[in-house]
This record gives C-alpha cells, sequence and structure tokens, in this order.
C-alpha cells in the first residue's frame, strides 16, 4: 500500500494542481487548517503566483473583511495609499500582521504595475464585516449605498432619505457592543428601528436591482458592482443583528450560518466577474458540513464552499491543506493511523495529494480522526476525504 500511497503524490505546483481538476474552475480554493503562521502563507502565494501566470486567474480573495478588502483591492490596482496603510486598514481579524499576506499586496501591485486595466490583478475579502464577539454596525454600507442611489436616480423612487437612515441607525456602539455575545438582551438587533432597517434595506437593494440598466450605464460595471457589495452587506448584517438578540437555542447555529452564507454570496459575485483564487480556512470551503463546539454546545451549518459548490458544481474545486507538526502549539508527530499520519511517512516536506486517489487506495482501511491538542488547529476528516479535489500537505510548520 506504501508505493499505491506515494503514487497519490506530486510536486507542489499549479500544474499538479490542476491536474486533479476536469478543467479549470471558476473558482478555485486552497484551504488551511489553522491561522497565524506564515508557513502555508508562503505557500499560497507561491501557488498563487502560477496560476495567475499560468492559467488566466484574475482575482485573489481571502478570508478577510469584504469591506475593508477594498482598501487592498484600491492599492494593487491603481496604488492608493501605501503598503503600510493598507496592511493596517485592509484586513480583519489581524491578518495584516502577516508577513505572508503583505508580500502577497506587494507582489500583486508590483504585477498590475504598467498592465493595462483589463489585465489587473484585482483582491477582494469575502469574509462579512464580523468578529466572534460580535458584528459591525450597517451605518457604512446603508450609507454608501443610499449615496450611490441617490446621485443616479430620482428621489422619489427611493423608500428614505438619508437623514432616515441616519435617526434610524443612531449611535453606532449601539451595534458594536461586545456585551452582546454574550447577553441578547443588549442588541438592537431586534429593535423596532432595526426592524424598519431591514425593510429599507431590502427597498433600497430593489431599486438597485431594478434600475440596473440605467446605472451601468450613468456610472459603471465597477460601480455598480460595489454597490451591491454595500446592498449583500447591509441586508447581511441587519440580519446577523437580528438573531445576535435571538434567545432560542438555535441562536448561534444561526450566526454561524448566516456568517457563511454572506460568505458563499460575496463568492459568488466574485465569480460572476471571472475566474478567481480563493483563501480561508478549511472549515469555510469543504463540501461536507462544519462543525465545532463553542463551550458545551455542539454547532453544525453548511459552510460558504458547500454553499458555492452546490451552485456551481464543477465550476467550484477545494484543495484542502493538512500538516503534520506545529510542534510550537504542541501538535507533534501525527499517529501513523491518521491521514496526517500516513502523509507524514511520505520521504519529501510538501506535497499535492489526489485525495479521491488516496480514499480509494485507503479504502475500507479508512483511517481514525486525528485528535488535536490544540483547539486552534483542525484535522482532516478522514470520513470525506474523497469530497476534496486534493491536498496541499506540509510535514513541518514552525512558528512564524
Amino acid at each position: 500500500m506504501a508505493t499505491e500511497i506515494k503514487d497519490t503524490a506530486h510536486a507542489v505546483d499549479a500544474a499538479a494542481v490542476m491536474s486533479l481538476l476536469p478543467a479549470r474552475p471558476r473558482l478555485l480554493a486552497l484551504g488551511e487548517p489553522t491561522h497565524g503562521v506564515d508557513t502555508p502563507l508562503d505557500l499560497r502565494n507561491e501557488l498563487f503566483r502560477q496560476l495567475v501566470e499560468q492559467e488566466g486567474y484574475r482575482t485573489i480573495v481571502i478570508e478577510s473583511d469584504c469591506m475593508m478588502g477594498l482598501v487592498v483591492d484600491d492599492y494593487v490596482t491603481g496604488g492608493t495609499g501605501t503598503l503600510d496603510e493598507v496592511m493596517e486598514h485592509g484586513f480583519s481579524h489581524g491578518f495584516g500582521a502577516s508577513a505572508a499576506n503583505r508580500e502577497l499586496v506587494r507582489w500583486m501591485r508590483a504585477y498590475n504595475d504598467g498592465r493595462p486595466a483589463s489585465e489587473w490583478l484585482r483582491f477582494a475579502g469575502f469574509d462579512g464585516p464580523l468578529e466572534i464577539t460580535g458584528a459591525a454596525s450597517p451605518r457604512q454600507v446603508l450609507t454608501a449605498l443610499h449615496g450611490y442611489l441617490s446621485a443616479c436616480v430620482d428621489a422619489d423612487l427611493l423608500p428614505c432619505t438619508a437623514e432616515t437612515l441616519d435617526r434610524l441607525l443612531g449611535a453606532d456602539d449601539r451595534w458594536t457592543n461586545p456585551a452582546v455575545m454574550m447577553d441578547p438582551a443588549q442588541s438592537v438587533g431586534q429593535s423596532a428601528e432595526a426592524r424598519e432597517l431591514r425593510l429599507l434595506a431590502d427597498d433600497l437593494v430593489a431599486v438597485l436591482d431594478a434600475q440596473t440598466p440605467h446605472l451601468i450605464t450613468a456610472t459603471s460595471r465597477a460601480d455598480w458592482d460595489r454597490a451591491h457589495l454595500y446592498g449583500r452587506t447591509a441586508t447581511g448584517l441587519l440580519r446577523y443583528h437580528f438573531w445576535m438578540a435571538d434567545t432560542s437555542p438555535a441562536r448561534m447555529t444561526w450566526l454561524v450560518s448566516l456568517r457563511d452564507r454572506m460568505m458563499a454570496d460575496n463568492l459568488l459575485a466574485v465569480a460572476e466577474r471571472g475566474p478567481a483564487l480563493v483563501h480561508a480556512h478549511n472549515a469555510h470551503l469543504q463540501r461536507d458540513k462544519s462543525s465545532m463546539r463553542m463551550g458545551d454546545l455542539p454547532l453544525e451549518w453548511w459552510s460558504a464552499g458547500a454553499l458555492v459548490s452546490a451552485h456551481l458544481g464543477e465550476g467550484y474545486a477545494f484543495v484542502a491543506m493538512a500538516l503534520g507538526t506545529m510542534r510550537h502549539q504542541g501538535v507533534d508527530t501525527p499517529p501513523p493511523d491518521t491521514v496526517e499520519g500516513v502523509l507524514y511517512a511520505l520521504p519529501e516536506d510538501r506535497y499535492v495529494i489526489d485525495a479521491p486517489r488516496l480514499a480509494t487506495v485507503l479504502g475500507d482501511t479508512r483511517p481514525a480522526p486525528r485528535v488535536s491538542p490544540y483547539f486552534g488547529y483542525f484535522p482532516l476528516d478522514p470520513a470525506h476525504l474523497a469530497e476534496n479535489d486534493g491536498i496541499v500537505f506540509l510535514k513541518d510548520v514552525p512558528q512564524s
């Protein structure tokens, strides 16, 4: 069996990844099993550079705030701001502190320099403006959407004025109160004002859709796309805040599901522009149900990848990432009866693995699930091995 397992493994490059797929997918997603270390991101950068240059991918999308991502896109396409400013203000979840993410942005700007706009490489974040402790105020996106429409559409077609939005929104710190996650009673998400804002946001998006031919001519397709991002984010945030105020046992399942729904909507919008490369945690990109425990509460939900795959079929591909050791977090040599242990026994430090073929080789002797001593690392689920198009395996991941 060792020889058969080795036959599923290939050197890590773009050609090896593409050889696993029937055709170039519209969205090619590369996962990671943990956050906060640069070695997997360095490998991501290497693969994404090759896929851009050899396969014609024109957008790179990562698990970061979709609104903050506009700062990065403006920099890599037009040189707006400085690299330092972009890394500080263009990423959420602390990802701007990553040297590998900084190198990715630097390379994208250098790639675009001197090229015509039709050949530019674009950047996008696809997460909502969310943290585990709460969510952003919908003010930024609602006022931006209203401002876009009011500049181009007759005022009597709009469902409200900017002053009405401002009054209903109130102070932003009501929306961003971190105590809400533990105490739903402190949320404004089910207040009369929030309920009215949900209706107004829906009507503003309806105007945006109904006026599409005029708006694209009067502004541009890019501006219209950005307005739709405002609309998706506004309705998603208001829905998220509504469920933050909920007190039922389904509250957390709703919240994690809504976050991935927002991610999926953003990915599908990016896919409409053309082929894109996606990077995020495996749990957000896998085709099977995601699961985790939050305290004593088990959660299950459909990931963004599962939702997008249901829409795009073979237009979506997912290559998971797995690792052998991350010793600085207590993740030592994997047991030999796990998927990671089987791959760790191979001689080289990194591989692209044909996951469906590996599942076939293993057959009924499917490995046991690996148990991680570190809460921030998610091992592969051997029960869903064949549902990955491939695996990128890194033998050892040092501390960044």
